[in-house]
């Protein structure tokens, strides 16, 4: 879903990199287009998310050296053991507990495609916060899998009417649905990586004595 030619190219997109090219020169901007998931591997693992020409060349070059040196299931592994899938969870093996209480390798196909799409906007598409989101982005996983042929249509439908069905949400954060909402409005506005590791000091409008009351 993020990346549908990973195992074809070499660490880069060039069609993707020339449209966000052609995108930047009209904008007069620095786009975020053209990312593999290898680039984006650099980006989590060694670079940060800065907008700039030099970022964006050391990131293709990182990109490049990262394929000679790791096999295209190594580079996978590493992405999925390093992206936020919501809340405290990192990596695919701790979303697999967060949200269904099973290992990773034991995942169903539909409940590995909602985690597959989960990473684009964690809290926008969570189970917990948006059931009707979660489910449309979890179809959509699998309607790109069947057209790329990792699955037949048989299995697609078979996914697709299954239900969302995640475990109660096990956490130590007060109101949590209503910071979960806070959250994923944070994320719309700033970004993800910018509410994940920015620090930020959030005030809102809940009163905790009279919500627990409640």
């Amino acid at each position: 879903s993020e990346d549908s030619d990973f195992y074809n190219h070499k660490g880069l997109d060039m069609k993707g990199i020339a449209r966000a090219f052609f995108k930047d020169i009209v904008n007069l901007a620095v786009s975020q287009g053209g990312s593999t998931i290898t680039q984006q591997l650099v980006k989590k693992a060694l670079l940060g998310d800065e907008r700039t020409i030099s970022r964006k060349i050391k990131e293709a070059v990182l990109a490049i050296e990262i394929e000679r040196k790791f096999t295209k299931d190594q580079i996978l592994e590493m992405y999925l053991n390093q992206i936020p899938y919501g809340g405290s969870s990192y990596g695919i093996e701790e979303a697999s507990k967060t949200y269904f209480g099973k290992h990773a390798k034991d995942l169903t196909l539909e409940e590995a495609a909602l985690l597959a799409g989960l990473p684009q906007a964690p809290s926008l598409y969570s189970p917990y916060n948006n059931p009707e989101l979660a489910k449309a982005r979890r179809d959509e996983v699998l309607k790109k899998m069947e057209e790329q042929g990792y699955i037949n249509n048989q299995s697609m439908q078979k996914a697709i009417v299954a239900s969302v069905s995640a475990i109660p949400l096990v956490t130590s954060i007060k109101a949590p649905h209503f910071v979960f909402y806070i959250k994923s409005l944070l994320e719309q506005e700033y970004g993800i990586k910018q509410v994940e590791e920015g620090g930020l000091k959030v005030t809102t409008t809940l009163d905790l004595d009279v919500q627990e009351q409640a």
